[in-house]
């Protein structure tokens, strides 16, 4: 089953998940060029121990890449962002988390609402790349796509489902984030739980350093994946990812 948003045709496995109800309400960010599949499980665990939960598609995701290359950074943060004041103005307390990309947009909302986020919880954050992709902002002029980065998962009986190919000039347009969101990092000073896989082929370790070594949170917490690759939240640490975040939630709700 298919659902349409304007002339984009949606997967239905791409749909975005929310709950109502729940004093403590928590934003789930998905990565680039995957969806809501990606962290729909997360959720739905969160929302089953009471939290209220907002799972948004970003624009672009869920259709084709070729719709993906047509959208860029502030898109993507502005949906986002919606969903965090309609979760400010429902519940007491709020978290947000994100996975690759989306921990990057979770991370500038707290950048930009540093006393009304109770805390973060990361999962391999994107702030840095590995250096072959210096090479996006000259071929973005030349080529439309490359080589997919999805479904990063050491666990072979499971697919994130992701885009077949890496739009880049939306590549080039995540990047511009980074460094925008790199420079204000020091504005953060919620706590953070942080996940980082030890085997990641798609967001380098140097990443979640940067990130931990730049913030002022006085509460940080990392934890290392051994089993699992990128895309975590659907790999074999994924119970654990779920516990120890709602764990984490418990400590910080007041």
């Amino acid at each position: 089953m298919r659902a349409t948003t304007g002339s984009a045709v949606v997967n239905e496995f791409a749909q975005p998940f929310h709950t109502e109800g729940g004093r403590v309400g928590v934003l789930f960010c998905h990565g680039f060029t995957g969806s809501p599949w990606s962290l729909r499980e997360w959720a739905k665990v969160t929302a089953d121990a009471g939290y209220r939960v907002s799972l948004p598609r970003l624009p672009g995701h869920g259709t084709s890449w070729q719709e993906l290359n047509v959208t860029g950074w502030r898109d993507w943060y502005a949906a986002v962002e919606r969903e965090f004041l309609e979760l400010r103005a429902t519940t007491d307390v709020v978290f947000v988390t994100g996975l690759s990309m989306g921990a990057a947009l979770a991370l500038r909302l707290a950048e930009k609402y540093p006393d009304e986020i109770a805390g973060l919880a990361l999962v391999n954050p994107a702030v840095l790349g590995f250096p072959k992709m210096l090479a996006i902002p000259l071929l973005s002029t030349v080529k439309a796509s490359a080589k997919s980065i999805g479904s990063d998962i050491a666990d072979p009986g499971v697919d994130e489902i992701a885009y077949d190919r890496t739009p880049l000039k939306a590549a080039h347009s995540m990047m511009k984030m980074w460094v925008d969101v790199r420079a204000c990092l020091d504005l953060v000073a919620c706590p953070l739980l942080v996940f980082r896989s030890a085997t990641d082929h798609v967001v380098p370790a140097a990443s979640t350093a940067f990130v931990l070594s730049h913030v002022s949170s006085d509460d940080i917490e990392e934890r290392i994946l051994e089993r699992s690759y990128h895309v975590a939240t659907m790999d074999y640490d994924k119970e654990r990812i779920f516990r120890e975040s709602l764990e984490f939630f418990a400590r910080h709700s007041g």
